[in-house]
């Protein structure tokens, strides 16, 4: 017989007991954020602030920029699938509501 999982109801992770009851509660927090847009605005600061304190650590720098590059890259990467649902429906709002009400637009 197989178990369902159900997200709400999950046991303990692998990795809790080596966090301080601190960062367990960080850990909570974090669950609840979607996206990366903190991450990569943590990051940009902290390339700031390495940049203002150790201006010669290039190898650093360009670590966190690439970090910040492939983030960034994740974030708004969109599927071929999802470009295609995009392009459709925004085709049938043209094709269906603007152009009934007189607006004039150029579909290819």
């Amino acid at each position: 017989m197989s178990r369902k999982s159900n997200p709400k109801s999950k046991k303990p992770g692998f990795y809790l007991q080596a966090l301080s009851e601190a960062e367990k509660l960080g850990l909570e927090e974090a669950r609840d954020i979607a996206g990366l847009d903190e991450e990569i605005a943590m990051l940009r600061v902290k390339l700031r602030e390495l940049i203002e304190s150790d201006p010669d650590r290039f190898d650093l720098q360009l670590k966190i920029t690439n970090t910040i590059a492939r983030l960034v890259g994740i974030h708004y990467n969109i599927s071929k699938a999802q470009k295609k649902s995009l392009k459709e429906a925004i085709t049938r709002v043209l094709t269906e509501i603007a152009i009934p009400l007189g607006v004039k637009v150029l579909i290819k």
